[in-house]
């Protein structure tokens, strides 16, 4: 399997713990899924949202360069009053094969994504556009998405619990140390459900220290 299917097999609540374990930030606080039973894992693309100028700038074009199982990350900067992404992005990026939208905003025409089944997390839903309202600031440069730097090519996981960001420069160490969790995870479960109690399988694994910050 390719890096990008390991994690897709693995929970963001895993992955969240690795990166804790690590001692480096990822998982994007108040960034939700639209609807249940989604899920995303793909490299970041990166929008960057400014309030208009005058003239005002246009939302961008930007989806015409992002290649298939990308996510499209845009930064609007936690607003809520308007949107940057609607239902013409929605059908084009899913016809294409794009692997899902995270947005530090909000998003329209949910109607679209819900029942495509394409994947959008952000921080709620509005009607009212963004056009003259904000304009593109930057692509493909650093964003920032609930609290969270995130670079262009950043491995981006998402599911039921939320979604996360995983740098590229840590991103093999971050894998395997979420996968051993899950390993070890299992086998607690596995134990108790054999009999033992939980208290004695959490200590036959390890529990309390899978998520514990490495000391140097």
């Amino acid at each position: 399997m390719t890096l990008e299917e390991r994690f897709a097999a693995l929970s963001t609540a895993t992955v969240s713990d690795a990166l804790d374990k690590l001692g480096r930030p990822g998982s994007l606080l108040g960034i939700a899924p639209l609807g249940p039973g989604q899920s995303l894992a793909g490299r970041a693309y990166t929008v960057r949202y400014v309030p208009a100028g005058d003239p005002p700038g246009t939302v961008g074009d930007y989806l015409d360069d992002v290649p298939p199982g990308g996510v499209v990350v845009l930064d609007n900067s936690g607003r809520t009053d308007c949107t940057v992404w609607g239902d013409i992005l929605t059908a084009v990026a899913h016809a294409r094969g794009v692997a899902g939208t995270v947005i530090d905003g909000v998003c329209r025409d949910v109607h679209r994504a819900l029942g495509l089944g394409y994947p959008v997390y952000s921080r709620g839903r509005f009607m009212r556009t963004g056009k003259d309202r904000v304009e593109v600031a930057e692509v493909q440069g650093p964003v920032t998405i609930g609290g969270v730097q995130v670079r262009p090519g950043d491995l981006i996981l998402g599911d039921q619990d939320g979604v996360l960001a995983v740098p590229r420069d840590c991103e093999e160490r971050v894998l395997e140390i979420a996968e051993q969790i899950a390993a070890r995870e299992d086998a607690i479960l596995r134990m108790a459900l054999d009999g033992a109690t939980i208290a004695e399988a959490r200590a036959a694994h390890g529990y309390h220290n899978l998520q514990r910050k490495e000391t140097s």
